[in-house]
């Protein structure tokens, strides 16, 4: 049985092809209310299969946010299951926002959940918290290899509360977000275009202060509604740009429902990416 193709591999090719655009599916009760819809199980159907349709041939990344599906409870779910299998087979990758972080047993569940290939819910990449300890996240590192998948580890978020958490000096010196960004480098040591551990590190951050040169992608959110533009993200993550996924949701989003206004929306930030990041 042959390995599968590596994530790192994989992403480089999907972002070469398409742009390094990430869109985000955050079907959240007031964007349901703007595109005219329910907050019910209809609606979500609806905005979800309108942004997939839309975007899923010609995006590198969609992202889908898990909580905003799970609360709609067991039909919410099943509409994420079609969303991804949808996606993907149009060409995108994607990537589960789930933000998951446990320890044991319960992490290895996690990562089966969405990382494993017979699940419903399996993805080419999920978010995951490492604030338990980086370890504490190996059977999601170990999954994710097995099956050709990608680990995006929070490690400088754009929300202003992680500061407290992230910049705090760890027990040997420099940030806790530095000693995360340390572990996920030597999971992708070696790794060629890169590794499959990427950092979630938010575009409206100014100047990082960290080392990102982790061989692995970078996911930024941050762009359109949170204030950060493509322009900012050389000053955000220096050598490290060719690596960044930027990441945006509502920017596009508040376009819809038309669908040919989201994929003109789509492309006015992919271009203006590659723009901002070309010939890095």
């Amino acid at each position: 049985m042959s390995s599968p193709e590596p994530f790192g591999t994989r992403l480089r090719q999907a972002m070469d092809a398409r742009g390094p655009l990430c869109v985000g599916i955050d079907p959240h009760a007031s964007l349901l209310a703007a595109w005219g819809l329910d907050d019910d199980v209809n609606g979500l159907e609806r905005f979800t299969r309108t942004v997939v349709e839309a975007l899923a041939d010609r995006v590198a990344v969609l992202k889908p946010q898990s909580a905003f599906f799970e609360r709609f409870g067991s039909r919410g779910i099943a509409v994420l299951e079609h969303a991804v299998a949808e996606a993907r087979a149009a060409g995108a990758l994607v990537l589960m926002d789930a933000k998951r972080g446990d320890i044991g047993s319960t992490m290895g569940a996690y990562a089966e959940a969405f990382l494993r290939k017979d699940s419903p819910l399996f993805s080419d990449a999920v978010t995951v918290s490492p604030y338990l300890g980086f370890g504490s996240l190996r059977p999601a590192l170990d999954q994710a290899v097995l099956s050709g998948c990608g680990v995006f580890v929070l490690a400088l978020t754009s929300n202003p509360e992680g500061a407290e958490v992230q910049r705090a000096t760890a027990s040997g010196g420099g940030s806790l977000a530095q000693l995360m960004l340390n572990h996920m480098a030597d999971e992708n040591a070696g790794a060629d275009p890169m590794g499959p551990v990427g950092a979630v590190v938010g575009a409206t951050l100014g100047v990082a202060g960290v080392d990102l040169d982790i061989n692995g992608p970078l996911l930024a959110p941050g762009i359109g509604a949170q204030g950060a533009t493509p322009a900012d993200l050389p000053g955000v993550f220096g050598d490290a740009v060719r690596n960044v996924v930027p990441s945006v949701s509502r920017g596009v989003l508040r376009h819809g429902p038309d669908a040919a206004a989201l994929r003109a929306a789509a492309e006015r930030f992919a271009e203006e990416i590659r723009v901002a990041v070309g010939g890095a």
